[in-house]
Protein backbone atom coordinates (compact mmCIF):
# COMPACT_ATOMS: atom_id res chain seq x y z
CA UNK A 1 0.00 0.00 0.00
CA UNK A 2 1.35 3.42 -0.76
CA UNK A 3 1.87 5.36 1.96
CA UNK A 4 1.27 9.53 2.09
CA UNK A 5 3.99 11.35 2.32
CA UNK A 6 4.66 14.71 3.95
CA UNK A 7 7.11 17.19 2.17
CA UNK A 8 8.20 20.08 4.24
CA UNK A 9 9.64 22.70 1.91
CA UNK A 10 11.49 25.55 3.35
CA UNK A 11 11.20 28.61 1.27
CA UNK A 12 12.69 32.29 1.77
CA UNK A 13 16.27 33.00 0.28
CA UNK A 14 16.97 30.56 -3.12
CA UNK A 15 14.67 29.68 -5.84
CA UNK A 16 13.31 26.48 -5.64
CA UNK A 17 15.45 23.44 -7.35
CA UNK A 18 13.48 20.88 -9.60
CA UNK A 19 12.71 18.09 -7.42
CA UNK A 20 11.01 20.94 -4.98
CA UNK A 21 8.89 21.89 -8.03
CA UNK A 22 7.93 18.47 -8.66
CA UNK A 23 7.00 17.92 -5.59
CA UNK A 24 4.86 20.46 -5.20
CA UNK A 25 3.41 20.43 -8.49
CA UNK A 26 1.94 16.68 -7.94
CA UNK A 27 1.20 17.25 -4.11
CA UNK A 28 -3.11 17.11 -3.03
CA UNK A 29 -1.86 20.42 -0.70
CA UNK A 30 0.21 23.02 -0.01
CA UNK A 31 0.38 24.63 3.33
CA UNK A 32 1.38 27.65 4.37
CA UNK A 33 1.11 30.07 7.29
CA UNK A 34 0.01 34.13 5.77
CA UNK A 35 3.72 35.37 5.87
CA UNK A 36 5.16 32.50 3.93
CA UNK A 37 2.34 32.42 1.27
CA UNK A 38 3.19 36.36 0.84
CA UNK A 39 6.74 35.31 0.24
CA UNK A 40 5.47 32.26 -2.25
CA UNK A 41 3.62 34.84 -4.56
CA UNK A 42 7.26 36.08 -5.75
CA UNK A 43 8.01 32.93 -6.68
CA UNK A 44 7.21 32.01 -10.52
CA UNK A 45 5.84 28.50 -9.80
CA UNK A 46 3.41 30.09 -7.69
CA UNK A 47 -0.06 30.99 -10.51
CA UNK A 48 0.14 27.14 -11.93
CA UNK A 49 -0.13 26.26 -8.35
CA UNK A 50 -2.39 28.90 -6.30
CA UNK A 51 -5.56 26.81 -6.09
CA UNK A 52 -3.94 24.13 -4.00
CA UNK A 53 -2.39 26.39 -1.95
CA UNK A 54 -4.34 26.82 1.92
CA UNK A 55 -3.62 29.68 4.81
CA UNK A 56 -3.37 28.96 8.00
CA UNK A 57 -1.67 30.53 10.72
CA UNK A 58 -1.51 28.29 13.74
CA UNK A 59 1.20 25.25 13.79
CA UNK A 60 -1.25 23.24 15.70
CA UNK A 61 -3.85 24.12 13.78
CA UNK A 62 -1.57 22.73 10.99
CA UNK A 63 -0.71 19.76 12.87
CA UNK A 64 -4.76 18.56 13.01
CA UNK A 65 -5.38 19.24 9.01
CA UNK A 66 -2.12 17.38 8.03
CA UNK A 67 -3.45 14.60 10.26
CA UNK A 68 -7.40 15.38 9.47
CA UNK A 69 -5.64 14.91 5.56
CA UNK A 70 -3.95 11.69 6.13
CA UNK A 71 -6.80 10.08 7.90
CA UNK A 72 -9.07 11.34 4.65
CA UNK A 73 -6.53 9.22 2.30
CA UNK A 74 -6.87 6.40 4.37
CA UNK A 75 -5.75 3.21 2.71
CA UNK A 76 -6.83 4.85 -0.89
CA UNK A 77 -3.86 5.92 -3.10
CA UNK A 78 -1.52 7.83 -1.40
CA UNK A 79 -1.59 11.53 -1.54
CA UNK A 80 1.45 14.18 -1.09
CA UNK A 81 1.15 17.43 1.24
CA UNK A 82 3.37 20.48 1.30
CA UNK A 83 4.03 22.20 4.31
CA UNK A 84 6.23 25.37 3.42
CA UNK A 85 8.26 26.70 6.22
CA UNK A 86 10.66 29.37 6.73
CA UNK A 87 14.40 28.84 5.84
CA UNK A 88 15.70 24.82 7.10
CA UNK A 89 12.52 23.54 8.65
CA UNK A 90 14.77 22.02 11.31
CA UNK A 91 16.56 25.37 12.44
CA UNK A 92 14.07 26.06 15.21
CA UNK A 93 11.54 25.30 12.71
CA UNK A 94 8.71 23.10 12.33
CA UNK A 95 10.07 19.89 11.16
CA UNK A 96 10.74 18.74 14.46
CA UNK A 97 7.11 19.12 15.84
CA UNK A 98 5.83 17.40 12.69
CA UNK A 99 8.43 14.52 12.31
CA UNK A 100 7.27 13.88 16.23
CA UNK A 101 4.08 13.96 15.09
CA UNK A 102 4.28 11.73 11.78
CA UNK A 103 7.83 9.72 12.02
CA UNK A 104 10.77 10.09 10.29
CA UNK A 105 9.28 7.88 7.55
CA UNK A 106 6.38 9.76 6.83
CA UNK A 107 8.32 13.24 6.71
CA UNK A 108 10.83 14.70 3.99
CA UNK A 109 12.70 17.75 4.91
CA UNK A 110 14.30 20.12 1.64
CA UNK A 111 15.45 23.29 3.59
CA UNK A 112 16.06 26.42 1.92
CA UNK A 113 18.93 28.52 3.73
CA UNK A 114 18.42 29.52 7.36
CA UNK A 115 17.78 33.13 8.53
CA UNK A 116 21.18 32.63 10.66
CA UNK A 117 23.33 31.59 7.48
CA UNK A 118 21.98 34.42 5.85
CA UNK A 119 22.16 37.41 8.50
CA UNK A 120 26.11 35.89 8.89
CA UNK A 121 26.32 36.77 5.15
CA UNK A 122 24.96 39.81 4.78
CA UNK A 123 27.49 41.60 8.16
CA UNK A 124 30.42 39.25 6.10
CA UNK A 125 31.31 37.46 9.50
CA UNK A 126 32.33 33.46 9.77
CA UNK A 127 29.55 31.70 11.79
CA UNK A 128 30.80 28.16 12.52
CA UNK A 129 32.14 29.93 16.38
CA UNK A 130 28.64 31.44 17.22
CA UNK A 131 26.03 30.04 19.65
CA UNK A 132 22.70 29.79 18.06
CA UNK A 133 19.95 30.11 20.42
CA UNK A 134 15.91 30.77 19.95
CA UNK A 135 13.99 33.52 21.58
CA UNK A 136 11.18 33.38 19.60
CA UNK A 137 8.09 31.60 21.72
CA UNK A 138 5.18 31.89 19.34
CA UNK A 139 2.93 34.24 18.51
CA UNK A 140 0.00 33.83 20.88
CA UNK A 141 1.55 35.58 24.37
CA UNK A 142 -0.43 32.71 26.36
CA UNK A 143 0.63 29.37 24.58
CA UNK A 144 3.83 30.44 24.28
CA UNK A 145 6.56 27.56 24.01
CA UNK A 146 8.75 26.97 26.91
CA UNK A 147 12.54 27.92 25.44
CA UNK A 148 15.99 26.73 26.29
CA UNK A 149 17.40 30.03 26.96
CA UNK A 150 15.86 33.24 28.30
CA UNK A 151 16.33 37.03 27.99
CA UNK A 152 18.28 37.15 31.19
CA UNK A 153 20.71 34.23 30.07
CA UNK A 154 22.27 36.69 27.34
CA UNK A 155 25.04 38.81 29.53
CA UNK A 156 25.79 34.97 30.79
CA UNK A 157 26.24 33.49 27.46
CA UNK A 158 28.36 36.66 26.07
CA UNK A 159 30.55 36.17 29.09
CA UNK A 160 31.64 32.85 27.21
CA UNK A 161 30.77 33.21 23.66
CA UNK A 162 32.05 35.68 21.29
CA UNK A 163 29.19 35.53 18.59
CA UNK A 164 25.10 34.78 19.47
CA UNK A 165 22.49 34.65 17.30
CA UNK A 166 19.43 35.15 17.97
CA UNK A 167 16.04 34.65 16.42
CA UNK A 168 13.68 36.79 17.86
CA UNK A 169 10.31 37.43 18.22
CA UNK A 170 7.25 40.86 18.89
CA UNK A 171 8.12 39.87 22.97
CA UNK A 172 11.91 39.42 22.79
CA UNK A 173 12.89 42.06 20.18
CA UNK A 174 16.19 43.41 19.34
CA UNK A 175 15.44 46.80 21.79
CA UNK A 176 14.42 44.29 24.90
CA UNK A 177 17.54 42.19 24.14
CA UNK A 178 20.13 45.63 23.60
CA UNK A 179 18.49 47.42 26.41
CA UNK A 180 20.26 44.28 28.95
CA UNK A 181 23.43 44.98 27.71
CA UNK A 182 23.55 48.67 27.72
CA UNK A 183 26.15 49.24 30.09
CA UNK A 184 28.46 47.03 27.81
CA UNK A 185 30.83 49.19 25.24
CA UNK A 186 32.35 46.23 24.24
CA UNK A 187 29.32 44.58 22.17
CA UNK A 188 28.61 44.93 18.69
CA UNK A 189 25.00 44.51 18.00
CA UNK A 190 23.86 43.43 13.78
CA UNK A 191 20.37 43.43 13.56
CA UNK A 192 18.74 41.56 10.11
CA UNK A 193 15.52 42.61 9.25
CA UNK A 194 12.72 41.19 6.54
CA UNK A 195 16.03 39.08 5.26
CA UNK A 196 14.91 37.42 1.38
CA UNK A 197 12.17 40.49 1.44
CA UNK A 198 12.38 43.50 -1.06
CA UNK A 199 13.04 45.36 1.88
CA UNK A 200 15.63 43.78 4.01
CA UNK A 201 17.82 46.14 6.41
CA UNK A 202 20.97 45.81 8.27
CA UNK A 203 21.31 47.62 11.10
CA UNK A 204 24.53 47.84 13.36
CA UNK A 205 25.57 49.58 16.42
CA UNK A 206 26.31 49.22 20.53
CA UNK A 207 23.03 48.44 22.89
CA UNK A 208 22.85 51.76 23.70
CA UNK A 209 22.34 52.69 20.25
CA UNK A 210 20.10 50.02 18.98
CA UNK A 211 18.28 50.08 22.04
CA UNK A 212 16.56 53.23 21.18
CA UNK A 213 15.54 51.98 17.66
CA UNK A 214 12.45 49.79 16.31
CA UNK A 215 12.46 46.85 14.04
CA UNK A 216 10.18 44.94 11.33
CA UNK A 217 9.32 41.19 12.03
CA UNK A 218 11.32 38.80 11.00
CA UNK A 219 14.72 39.60 12.35
CA UNK A 220 17.74 38.00 13.30
CA UNK A 221 20.01 39.39 16.13
CA UNK A 222 23.62 38.89 16.08
CA UNK A 223 25.77 40.19 18.90
CA UNK A 224 29.57 40.00 18.85
CA UNK A 225 31.40 40.68 22.08
CA UNK A 226 34.90 42.23 21.29
CA UNK A 227 36.06 42.23 24.54
CA UNK A 228 39.89 40.06 25.00
CA UNK A 229 39.46 39.57 28.74
CA UNK A 230 37.98 36.82 30.25
CA UNK A 231 37.75 39.04 33.72
CA UNK A 232 35.04 41.06 32.17
CA UNK A 233 31.64 40.70 32.53
CA UNK A 234 29.62 41.81 28.96
CA UNK A 235 27.22 43.74 31.14
CA UNK A 236 30.00 45.90 32.40
CA UNK A 237 32.58 45.82 35.28
CA UNK A 238 34.52 42.57 36.74
CA UNK A 239 32.28 39.40 36.93
CA UNK A 240 31.93 38.30 40.45
CA UNK A 241 34.11 35.81 42.15
CA UNK A 242 31.80 33.11 42.17
CA UNK A 243 31.33 33.21 38.05
CA UNK A 244 35.32 33.58 37.98
CA UNK A 245 35.60 30.29 39.68
CA UNK A 246 33.05 28.44 37.95
CA UNK A 247 35.77 26.97 35.48
CA UNK A 248 37.95 25.01 37.81
CA UNK A 249 35.47 24.46 40.41
CA UNK A 250 32.55 21.70 39.06
CA UNK A 251 31.87 20.20 42.65
CA UNK A 252 31.60 21.52 46.31
CA UNK A 253 29.79 25.13 46.26
CA UNK A 254 29.51 26.04 50.17
CA UNK A 255 26.21 27.59 51.80
CA UNK A 256 28.41 31.33 51.62
CA UNK A 257 28.28 31.15 47.78
CA UNK A 258 24.75 30.82 47.02
CA UNK A 259 22.27 33.29 47.41
CA UNK A 260 19.81 32.05 49.84
CA UNK A 261 17.15 33.28 52.00
CA UNK A 262 16.43 33.04 55.82
CA UNK A 263 18.94 30.22 56.20
CA UNK A 264 16.70 27.57 54.11
CA UNK A 265 19.50 26.21 51.75
CA UNK A 266 20.32 22.32 51.88
CA UNK A 267 23.71 22.03 53.99
CA UNK A 268 26.77 21.66 52.02
CA UNK A 269 27.27 17.96 54.20
CA UNK A 270 23.94 17.33 53.20
CA UNK A 271 23.98 18.21 49.85
CA UNK A 272 26.95 16.03 48.76
CA UNK A 273 25.56 12.85 49.81
CA UNK A 274 21.49 13.61 48.49
CA UNK A 275 23.81 13.93 45.14
CA UNK A 276 26.16 11.27 45.25
CA UNK A 277 22.54 8.72 46.22
CA UNK A 278 21.38 10.13 43.11
CA UNK A 279 23.97 8.90 40.75
CA UNK A 280 23.12 11.46 38.37
CA UNK A 281 23.31 10.64 34.13
CA UNK A 282 26.24 12.66 32.36
CA UNK A 283 23.22 13.50 30.12
CA UNK A 284 19.24 13.10 30.27
CA UNK A 285 16.54 15.10 32.73
CA UNK A 286 16.25 15.78 36.32
CA UNK A 287 14.03 17.56 38.20
CA UNK A 288 14.41 19.06 41.47
CA UNK A 289 10.76 19.57 43.16
CA UNK A 290 10.83 22.00 45.96
CA UNK A 291 14.14 23.07 44.80
CA UNK A 292 14.20 26.10 47.25
CA UNK A 293 17.53 28.41 46.69
CA UNK A 294 18.56 26.24 44.26
CA UNK A 295 21.30 24.58 45.73
CA UNK A 296 21.19 20.74 44.65
CA UNK A 297 20.64 22.23 40.64
CA UNK A 298 23.15 24.60 40.40
CA UNK A 299 25.69 21.69 41.70
CA UNK A 300 24.06 19.05 39.56
CA UNK A 301 24.35 21.44 36.69
CA UNK A 302 27.79 22.16 37.18
CA UNK A 303 28.59 18.39 37.70
CA UNK A 304 27.03 17.70 34.70
CA UNK A 305 26.56 20.37 31.71
CA UNK A 306 24.67 17.87 29.60
CA UNK A 307 21.88 17.07 32.03
CA UNK A 308 19.00 19.35 31.11
CA UNK A 309 18.09 19.96 35.05
CA UNK A 310 14.15 21.56 36.12
CA UNK A 311 14.57 24.01 39.23
CA UNK A 312 10.47 23.75 40.77
CA UNK A 313 9.92 25.95 42.89
CA UNK A 314 6.48 27.65 43.83
CA UNK A 315 8.05 30.65 46.08
CA UNK A 316 8.80 33.86 44.81
CA UNK A 317 11.48 34.78 46.55
CA UNK A 318 12.68 31.68 46.04
CA UNK A 319 12.37 31.48 43.00
CA UNK A 320 14.29 34.97 42.40
CA UNK A 321 17.45 33.06 44.68
CA UNK A 322 17.18 30.20 42.14
CA UNK A 323 17.42 33.06 38.70
CA UNK A 324 20.35 34.80 40.67
CA UNK A 325 21.86 32.06 41.18
CA UNK A 326 21.79 30.86 37.85
CA UNK A 327 23.58 33.48 36.44
CA UNK A 328 25.80 33.68 38.74
CA UNK A 329 27.47 30.25 38.26
CA UNK A 330 26.48 30.36 34.23
CA UNK A 331 24.24 27.08 35.20
CA UNK A 332 22.26 27.58 31.86
CA UNK A 333 21.21 23.80 31.70
CA UNK A 334 19.05 25.05 34.63
CA UNK A 335 15.16 25.84 33.30
CA UNK A 336 13.62 27.46 36.56
CA UNK A 337 9.61 26.08 37.07
CA UNK A 338 7.74 28.10 39.31
CA UNK A 339 4.50 26.70 40.66
CA UNK A 340 3.15 23.88 43.13
CA UNK A 341 3.78 20.01 42.66
CA UNK A 342 2.69 17.59 40.86
CA UNK A 343 0.40 19.73 38.98
CA UNK A 344 3.23 21.37 37.53
CA UNK A 345 5.34 18.58 36.45
CA UNK A 346 3.03 18.09 34.15
CA UNK A 347 4.33 19.73 31.12
CA UNK A 348 8.18 18.94 31.79
CA UNK A 349 9.82 16.21 29.50
CA UNK A 350 10.28 12.70 31.80
CA UNK A 351 12.98 12.53 34.63
CA UNK A 352 16.08 10.23 35.01
CA UNK A 353 16.66 11.49 38.28
CA UNK A 354 14.92 13.37 40.99
CA UNK A 355 15.08 15.18 44.06
CA UNK A 356 12.49 16.08 46.61
CA UNK A 357 13.71 19.18 48.93
CA UNK A 358 10.40 19.98 49.72
CA UNK A 359 6.83 19.03 49.09
CA UNK A 360 4.47 21.28 50.43
CA UNK A 361 2.67 18.17 52.51
CA UNK A 362 2.24 17.25 48.87
CA UNK A 363 4.80 14.09 49.31
CA UNK A 364 2.30 11.07 48.25
CA UNK A 365 0.71 12.86 45.13
CA UNK A 366 4.34 13.94 44.26
CA UNK A 367 5.94 10.25 44.26
CA UNK A 368 2.84 8.90 43.15
CA UNK A 369 2.93 11.21 40.01
CA UNK A 370 6.59 10.36 39.23
CA UNK A 371 6.01 6.91 39.39
CA UNK A 372 4.93 6.92 36.59
CA UNK A 373 7.60 8.73 34.64
CA UNK A 374 10.50 6.50 33.62
CA UNK A 375 12.95 7.83 36.35
CA UNK A 376 14.72 5.31 38.26
CA UNK A 377 16.12 6.91 41.01
CA UNK A 378 14.14 9.24 43.34
CA UNK A 379 16.23 10.81 46.14
CA UNK A 380 14.28 12.48 49.25
CA UNK A 381 15.25 14.78 52.07
CA UNK A 382 13.02 14.81 55.14
CA UNK A 383 13.40 16.87 58.47
CA UNK A 384 9.95 15.16 59.97
CA UNK A 385 9.25 11.82 60.85
CA UNK A 386 5.93 12.25 59.66
CA UNK A 387 7.30 13.17 55.79
CA UNK A 388 9.87 10.07 56.54
CA UNK A 389 7.23 7.88 57.08
CA UNK A 390 4.97 8.56 54.40
CA UNK A 391 7.61 9.02 51.76
CA UNK A 392 8.69 5.74 52.45
CA UNK A 393 5.32 4.10 52.13
CA UNK A 394 4.32 5.47 49.03
CA UNK A 395 7.81 4.47 47.50
CA UNK A 396 7.37 1.40 48.40
CA UNK A 397 3.70 1.54 47.01
CA UNK A 398 4.78 2.84 43.41
CA UNK A 399 7.60 0.41 42.92
CA UNK A 400 10.72 1.61 44.66
CA UNK A 401 12.69 0.11 46.98
CA UNK A 402 13.35 2.23 50.00
CA UNK A 403 17.06 2.94 51.55
CA UNK A 404 17.26 5.52 54.68
CA UNK A 405 19.90 7.19 55.75
CA UNK A 406 19.65 9.91 59.20
CA UNK A 407 22.52 12.99 58.67
CA UNK A 408 24.08 14.29 61.66
CA UNK A 409 26.56 17.21 61.10
CA UNK A 410 27.95 19.01 63.96
CA UNK A 411 30.06 22.10 62.73
CA UNK A 412 32.95 23.85 64.84
CA UNK A 413 32.48 26.83 66.87
CA UNK A 414 34.54 28.96 68.95
CA UNK A 415 34.29 30.84 71.90
CA UNK A 416 36.81 32.52 73.06
CA UNK A 417 39.86 30.78 72.07
CA UNK A 418 38.20 27.73 72.81
CA UNK A 419 35.93 25.34 69.90
CA UNK A 420 33.50 23.07 70.39
CA UNK A 421 31.23 21.22 68.22
CA UNK A 422 27.72 22.38 67.28
CA UNK A 423 25.08 20.35 65.70
CA UNK A 424 22.95 21.10 62.85
CA UNK A 425 19.32 19.53 62.79
CA UNK A 426 19.49 15.36 61.71
CA UNK A 427 18.20 15.03 58.30
CA UNK A 428 16.95 11.84 56.84
CA UNK A 429 17.64 11.08 53.34
CA UNK A 430 15.99 8.57 51.55
CA UNK A 431 16.79 6.65 48.51
CA UNK A 432 13.94 5.38 46.25
CA UNK A 433 15.20 3.11 43.64
CA UNK A 434 13.08 1.72 41.20
CA UNK A 435 12.60 -2.35 41.55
Amino acid sequence: MPANKIYIIGIGYKPLDKSAIDIICRSEVILASKRLYEVFKRYEDFEAIKGKVAVINNVDETINFISSEVRKFGSSEAKDIVLLASGDPMFFGIGRRAIREFGKDSVEILPDLSSVQVAFSRIKEPWDDALLISLHGGPDPAKRRRLPYELSDIPALLATHNKLAVLTDKENNPAVIANILVKSSELNMFVCERLGHHDERVTSGSPEEVAGMSFSDPNVVIIINTATSSHKSPTGGELKAPALAEAAVSFGLTESEIQHSKGLITKDEVRAIAIHKLKLPLKGVFWDIGAGSGSISIEAAKLCPGLKVFAVEKDKEQIDNIRENRMRFNALNIEVINGPAPDILKGLPGPDRVFIGGSGGMIDSIIDYISKTAAGIIVINATTIETLNRAVDCLKKTGFNADISQVSVSRTKSIGDSNYLSALNPVFIIKGERR
